[in-house]
Parts: C-alpha cells; sequence; structure tokens
C-alpha cells in the first residue's frame, strides 16, 4: 500500500509526485477530505511560467507519460521535456495514485469501493488546476481528454495553444458523450 494514496497499485507508476488536496467540492454535490493527487512533471517551468504543456491520460491510464506515449517523449519530438514543463495528473478514479475506489476513506478508515462518487472531467479538470497553481504556471499548452477540450472554459488559467484530439471511436456509449459534450 501507498503511504499517499492508500492504493496498491501506485508503485506501478516510478516517480511519481502527490499534493493533498485538503478538501474538494465534486460536481456530485460530495465532498472528499484529504483527497491524493497524483501527478508527473517533466522538464523545468521557464521564468516567463509559460511553457507548461498539460497530457491527459485516457480513462484507464496513468499520469505515466513516458509509459504510454514515450515515443513521442524527449529532446526534439512533440513532447520535449527541453522545450516544455510537461505535466500529466493522475484523473480521479484511477487506481494509479489519485483518489478512487481503492483509496481509504479518512472518515470510516476503509477503501470507499463502491461507495466512492462519481466524478466528472471537470472535476478532473479542477483538481489539477489546484495542483497546477501549487506548480505555478501563468500559461499552458494543453491537450484535451478523450477528444473533449480539458478545461479551457472551466479554469482561469490562460491557454496559449489548445490540441483537440478527437477520438474515433464510435459506439452508443461514446455517442451518448459526445452528445453530452454538445451541451456545455
Amino acid at each position: 500500500m501507498d503511504k499517499n494514496t492508500g492504493t496498491p497499485y501506485t508503485h506501478l507508476v516510478d516517480n511519481q509526485n502527490y499534493e493533498i488536496i485538503p478538501s474538494f467540492d465534486l460536481e456530485c454535490g460530495r465532498v472528499l477530505r484529504d483527497v491524493p493527487v497524483a501527478y508527473k512533471t517533466f522538464g523545468k517551468l521557464n521564468a516567463e511560467r509559460d511553457n507548461v504543456m498539460i497530457i491527459c491520460h485516457a480513462f484507464t491510464g496513468s499520469a505515466d507519460v513516458e509509459d504510454w506515449w514515450g515515443p513521442l517523449v524527449g529532446h526534439g519530438k512533440a513532447f520535449d521535456p527541453h522545450r516544455f514543463f510537461i505535466f500529466c495528473g493522475n484523473v480521479l478514479g484511477s487506481p494509479y495514485g489519485s483518489a478512487s475506489p481503492l483509496t481509504i476513506d479518512p472518515e470510516t478508515r476503509e477503501p470507499y469501493g463502491p461507495e466512492f462518487p462519481i466524478t466528472t472531467i471537470r472535476d478532473d479538470v479542477r483538481i489539477h488546476k489546484l495542483v497546477l497553481d501549487k506548480l505555478g504556471p501563468d500559461t499552458v499548452h494543453g491537450a484535451s481528454h478523450g477528444g473533449k477540450p480539458k478545461g479551457k472554459a472551466s479554469t482561469p488559467i490562460r491557454y496559449m495553444r489548445m490540441v483537440t484530439m478527437p477520438n474515433a471511436v464510435k459506439s452508443p456509449r461514446m455517442d451518448s458523450r459526445q452528445h453530452a459534450w454538445r451541451l456545455f
């Protein structure tokens, strides 16, 4: 078990950082306490604090960009840590470090299990923004989460560039998500 999150899978991601958010209001109306947020960074924040690149992992993934996008990470590549300060936050609900059903509920001292609340992409955006605020950037270069804009309208941070990567999946589930996103 990891001392930061109480989950047995965080050891699968090397060199993660953690931020513990004391209290976080979810869109569903629930409040999480002592919320672990796992993340990884690569590169350095420049003096202007405007070289941040946010990379979002897949729903079942982790913040380990090098593991799943390794060929794109490196000097002179798309995700260049010599040029950018790269941030990848682990989403809520993932067992790899951020709060999830495997996390110990601070009130019951037991894993949340099926009582873990429903979270949204907006919850992820807002909690990652809290972590980014502590890291200090003013401007970011961002990608999307599941082909959807990652927080451009949800957070006051200034975006220089936004790259959305539409997904090509065609299923009833994805069609419903696409429809839901058009409502915002």
